[in-house]
């Protein structure tokens, strides 16, 4: 959602982004808003597909075990196989869903929102060798954690990015406020960015909610505690809502 600067007017100044979201624009002009999942849902659900892995390699190796010599043999090219294409053909073959994304709502996509490819998820996860040095994930976890939209070396090198998924879109409802008309004309921009702020702040923490609002209170000529309420009167007032 952008917001302006201090000033008397929020089209005057520059949007600034206040969120994760990242906008990309299709060959048909259409602009898809991603939400970049972070590095804890993306450990989350690495640490289960380990799991899920390490489950299998078990039941394989203890099959195999009863083949003796050969028995061991194809069970560590069958490891080598499961190691390395496991995340592969789950994500090119599940909508970039490996079961631990799945579990977590997460999705593998390239930069400009089209589906993995063969390319790139093999790039993605042949590299994870790179982001597992020096131990534990500590490049993978840095460049997360620096990166705008949490990408990990192999994200970059490939062009691709984690997603939290799309869930079936509902039509938000407005807080309870009374309406009332902005102090001065608003551009769509404007609009757009105060009923935004309206319908997704009951997904937002105290904090996060006041943060926002407290940006907003300077151009709305009210005090910071009074931004929220003032925000939601407006919002109401934009869509013609009537108070319940």
């Amino acid at each position: 959602m952008p917001a302006p600067r201090s000033g008397s007017h929020p089209a005057d100044s520059q949007a600034q982004p206040l969120d994760t979201r990242y906008q990309v624009e299709t060959p048909e002009g259409i602009d898809l808003v991603l939400r970049p999942a972070g590095l804890l849902p993306r450990a989350l659900a690495y640490a289960i597909d380990l799991a899920i892995r390490g489950a299998i390699m078990l039941v394989l190796f203890i099959a195999l075990a009863l083949l003796g010599q050969l028995g061991m043999g194809l069970g560590l090219i069958l490891m080598f196989l499961l190691n390395w294409w496991y995340m592969v053909l789950f994500e090119v073959l599940n909508q970039g869903r490996s079961p631990g994304k799945q579990m977590m709502g997460l999705r593998v996509v390239h930069d400009d929102g089209t589906p993995v490819g063969w390319s790139s998820s093999l790039v993605r996860n042949l590299l994870r060798f790179v982001d597992l040095l020096p131990f534990a994930y500590t490049l993978g976890a840095l460049s997360c954690l620096l990166h705008p939209t949490f990408k990990r070396l192999g994200d970059i090198a490939a062009g691709s990015l984690v997603v939290y998924r799309d869930e079936k879109s509902q039509r938000p409802t407005l807080p309870d406020a009374e309406p009332e008309r902005a102090p001065f004309p608003l551009t769509l921009a404007d609009q757009r960015a105060l009923l935004s702020f309206a319908e997704r702040q009951a997904s937002l923490s105290p904090a996060r909610r006041a943060e926002l609002a407290g940006i907003l209170a300077e151009p709305l000529s009210v005090p910071a505690e009074q931004a929220q309420a003032r925000i939601n009167g407006i919002a109401r007032g934009l869509l013609g809502s009537e108070s319940p």
